[in-house]
């Protein structure tokens, strides 16, 4: 949290111009990693999701993605033990990220919109991402996600626009799995045990994106701001196409999701301890479904080469339970 994103998955990346960063569009490259393969099932996918045959092992022996999107529900239900995404769900995270250049206070707005969106032929659930550094908007993100009938949560693809001093510049590293040769990944495993192959958590190669997946520990008891927690799975993380890029272990708790973020490497060292999660009011909802919504419309205004090949976003839940 992606981290970007997600963001629960992804690091904050150099901002450079958005115009010309996309090649032409690819044919999808379905993928799944090693143990957690989705099983087949009834949905027919769209003639531009088709399955193609395994690739190469992008992190590590047994670890070659193989997408079938046939494998996921119509709707998209995210009810992983450790990445539960349930619609008007916020979760704030906050942190600092020290460098050569010193250190900046850090805050992740993780909101779990009641959007979703068709991405190489799969439904997904669309999440909205603020970042801020020293109190100052240097991301606004979307990220699309689904969970296979396996229950192993995929990440589809991610629309991040970047700010610098107030000022837009750009929005150079999107991805939509199906588009440029970019693959979806698991986010998280089904069943996530040690001593199993690492696990592709997306693959884009026009924009220089792979971050791998190994299951580190479990049964970890970790305290943050919002409270301690007794059953965590701790998850290193890294892109092998950037190893001076980030080098990242993540923390999540059953039931609640990532609750820390700890650095092992790279240029920019990340620290991040959840300090809230709360179910948001239906005014609440309504309001990060709008922001979302907003975000989508620029994103087809920018992303000729990406974005605007998809669907558009739908709105599918408009109350949260919560008054």
């Amino acid at each position: 949290m992606l981290g970007s994103a997600l963001i629960l998955f992804v690091a904050a990346s150099t901002v450079v111009s958005c115009s010309g960063q996309n090649a032409a569009p690819a044919p999808s490259s379905p993928g799944t990693a090693g143990p957690t393969s989705p099983t087949a099932a009834s949905e027919t996918p769209s003639p531009t999701a088709s399955p193609t045959p395994t690739g190469p092992d992008l992190c590590g022996p047994g670890s070659a993605i193989n997408f079938d999107p046939a494998a996921f529900p119509e709707s998209p239900k995210i009810d992983n033990k450790w990445f539960p995404l349930t619609p008007g769900m916020q979760y704030t995270t906050t942190g600092k990220v020290t460098n050569a250049e010193g250190a900046t206070e850090r805050t992740v707005v993780h909101s779990v919109t009641g959007l979703t969106k068709v991405i190489n032929g799969v439904k997904t659930q669309v999440m909205w991402d603020q970042d801020l550094s020293d109190g100052e908007l240097v991301e606004s993100e979307l990220a699309m996600l689904a969970q296979s009938k396996d229950g192993a949560v995929w990440l589809f693809g991610e629309y991040p626009e970047e700010f610098e001093a107030g000022k837009f510049m750009g929005a150079p590293k999107t991805f939509i799995s199906g588009i440029a040769g970019a693959e979806a990944g698991i986010a998280m495993p089904a069943q996530p045990r040690t001593g199993t192959p690492a696990y592709p958590q997306a693959h884009a190669p026009a924009v220089g994106f792979l971050d791998c997946g190994d299951v580190l520990e479990e049964h970890k008891r970790v305290c943050v701001p919002a409270g301690c927690y007794e059953d965590v799975l701790v998850i290193d993380e890294r892109n092998p196409l950037e190893p001076d890029a980030g080098h990242q272990r993540k923390f999540y708790s059953a039931g609640t999701g990532l609750v820390q973020v700890t650095a092992v490497g790279g240029a920019d060292q990340e620290t991040l301890k959840l300090v809230k999660a709360e179910q948001l009011s239906d005014a609440g909802l309504k309001n990060i479904n709008q922001k979302a919504m907003a975000l989508e419309q620029h994103a087809y205004q920018l992303g000729k080469t990406d974005y605007a090949k998809t669907p558009r976003a739908e709105l599918a839940t408009e109350t949260s339970g919560s008054k």
